[in-house]
């Protein structure tokens, strides 16, 4: 059976449904460098924003794609998805069921990639966990057949300095449910708590599970509305970047608002496609 690698983010998803051309405007104003529009094979198309070890994803659909794409992921729009890296084998949504947790069946699909040497399709094998433990959005892992077709070193320069995701913010009633299915995963030695919440260390990130309290504490005016029953929702992305100077340099070339805090840059949720968007260094 295969066995559950340390946590890691793969990448994350920012849902845009049939908006890619106002999203993509957006993160580029925002100092992303984008990758052209990607096609996949179920329909649906993406830009991504290439890092280190681990990227953001624009996921949408083209309007003539709606019938076909709409209904695949059923994500929020804005903030919809958290990525980790599996384990390589086929069998390893076996090893999540193990643990368990509950998790679809894996699917496998490909999307065409330009690169100088000509068209390659980009192939991946992804197992969503099951929506219930999937903090109202979608948490999978991908596994890449095909790496060299999607951190490439021409992709992985941004003009915002980014290099690397540094926190996924989940806000929850009740932190230590929301924790439980991925203490299952990944053992209680990969969590810590923090003040309001849990944090998962995954690598040069963290997933950080806060109360509704801790969350508006944390990232303040830069919030999307928050839920008022309890429920999960994703909120707010945080990027590791080489240099803030650049990252604000970049902010003010986009015309895009933004706040200066002691150690941090933050913009809010009606200039990012609905979430909160901070920068660290």
């Amino acid at each position: 059976m295969s066995a559950i690698p340390p946590p890691r983010f793969d990448h994350v998803v920012i849902y845009v449904e049939d908006q890619l051309d106002a999203s993509l405007e957006t993160y580029r104003r925002l100092g992303f460098h984008m990758t052209e529009r990607g096609h996949h094979t179920m329909g649906s198309s993406n830009h991504l924003a290439i890092f280190g070890t681990d990227y953001m994803e624009l996921l949408g659909y083209e309007p003539q794609n709606a019938e076909r794409a709409a209904h695949l992921w059923q994500m929020p729009v804005g903030l919809g998805g958290l990525v980790f890296k599996p384990g390589p084998d086929a069998g390893f949504r076996d090893a999540v069921i193990a643990r368990g947790v509950p998790a679809q069946p894996s699917r496998e699909f490909s999307r065409p990639v330009e690169v100088p040497e000509g068209s390659r399709d980009a192939a991946f094998r992804v197992t969503h966990l099951d929506d219930s433990v999937a903090f109202n959005g979608r948490v999978f892992f991908c596994h890449h057949f095909t790496p060299e077709l999607v951190w490439r070193k021409e992709w992985q320069h941004q003009p915002n300095g980014v290099t690397a995701i540094a926190e996924f913010v989940v806000c929850s009633g009740d932190p230590e449910r929301s924790a439980a299915p991925y203490r299952k995963l990944y053992g209680d030695a990969a969590f810590e708590t923090v003040p309001g919440g849990v944090a998962l260390n995954a690598g040069q990130g963290k997933l950080l599970i806060l109360t509704p309290d801790a969350t508006r504490k944390h990232l303040g005016d830069a919030l999307p509305p928050l839920p008022t029953d309890g429920a999960d929702k994703m909120v707010g992305l945080v990027f590791r970047t080489s240099s803030l100077a650049k990252t604000k340099a970049a902010l003010e070339e986009g015309k895009v608002p933004f706040t200066k805090e002691a150690h941090r840059v933050l913009v809010a949720a009606p200039h990012t496609f609905g979430l909160a968007v901070g920068f660290v260094e």
